[in-house]
């Protein structure tokens, strides 16, 4: 079993960020091992050597990923955005349908669905979101995580509201993924983004899909989607692959380079250990916050704090060494395993003065 200091002691060779970096919300900073990786991959290219082991990457990323969601890898379809795996999901749904959605989610999450033009989308709040299942309802697309603010979505209860009346679910997991479990079997599709809590590169996101694919059609399917890739680089794809891979979008070599570093390293300190250290500084926050007469929105249990009120002032605090988000008005500080007590306290000292 790890220990305190062992986990302290593998964020500390891998993170030496500059000042107070609260917004993996945002971002998540990069590990050093994942920068050398980077550093590598590029020398690759420039120096014209073959580049195996960058597909090599896309594969290992692919299994780690899948290993943190609890499913096969054969169920998972690497892309480069939420919004593409939205879009087919989107896409397989018939004229009419209707899909459950929670008011101020993600864009990514809710655009496609709009832009199809001929779906009926309902929007409810977010704590109404399992109660306002219905017969009929064909798809509920929600984030684990509100981006926004932190809060949490009460899946246990959308699952069983989804199971009762026949409706698929689609969770985005990009501001859970990382520090908070994922059971992606839990649900018909689940999608992330791997730059966030995940610690890898922009460009990569993943995609869960049932064993029968769910009845999604691959609408996006280029060479890589094929059972043989490289026999599939002209003309029309004859044979997709049998797994999730059909789904994938062509890969951004860097990306996975790095991001197979970054989800070793997630591995390697554990989701528990890490969900325990990050809602622990959420909650040091929390108490500050109330000493001080502010009140958060409400969200246990999150690695988000989201504040009213003082969005405004995120620019003055960048520029005392602290990184926060103005997201609608409100200060969203976000925790990860490289934040210290200190840093929530620093945050503290400057929000009292």
């Amino acid at each position: 079993m790890q220990t305190t200091e062992t986990f302290d002691r593998l964020v500390r060779a891998e993170f030496r960020p500059r000042g107070t970096y609260l917004n993996t919300a945002s971002n998540g900073l990069l590990p050093a091992r994942a920068v050398a990786a980077l550093q590598e991959a590029a020398l690759l290219r420039a120096e014209g050597r073959p580049l195996t082991p960058l597909y090599e990457d896309v594969e290992a990323s692919r299994a780690a990923f899948a290993r943190l969601a609890g499913v096969p890898a054969g169920r998972v379809a690497a892309g480069a955005s939420v919004a593409a795996h939205t879009g087919v999901i989107a896409a397989a749904l018939p004229a009419g349908a209707e899909v459950l959605t929670a008011e101020g989610d993600f864009t990514s999450v809710l655009n496609p669905f709009h832009v199809r033009g001929d779906l009926k989308i309902r929007t409810v709040p977010l704590e109404r979101i399992a109660e306002s299942v219905r017969p009929g309802t064909a798809l509920v697309a929600v984030s684990a995580v509100q981006s926004a603010d932190g809060r949490l979505a009460d899946l246990p209860a959308l699952r069983e509201a989804a199971r009762a009346h026949g409706a698929r679910t689609y969770v985005d997991f990009s501001q859970a993924a990382g520090w908070l479990p994922v059971e992606a079997d839990a649900y018909d599709f689940t999608a992330s983004v791997a730059f966030k809590w995940l610690l890898g590169p922009h460009g990569a996101a993943f995609l869960t899909v049932p064993e029968d694919f769910g009845g999604l059609t691959p609408v996006l399917a280029g060479w890589v989607a094929a059972e043989r890739p490289w026999d599939s680089c002209y003309g029309p794809v004859a044979e997709l692959a049998q797994s999730a891979r059909r789904f994938d979008l062509t890969h951004a070599l860097f990306t996975f380079a790095g991001l197979r570093r970054s989800l070793e390293l997630v591995e390697e300190l554990g989701v528990s250990a890490i969900h325990a250290h990050d809602t622990a500084l959420a909650d040091r926050f929390r108490a500050g916050l109330a000493r001080l007469g502010h009140e958060p929105v409400p969200a246990p249990g999150s690695a988000i704090v989201s504040v009213p009120g003082l969005g405004a002032r995120q620019r003055e605090l960048s520029e005392a060494g602290i990184e926060v988000s103005d997201r609608a008005g409100n200060l969203r500080a976000a925790f990860h395993l490289y934040n210290t007590a200190e840093d929530v306290d620093r945050l503290l000292e400057r929000l009292s003065g």
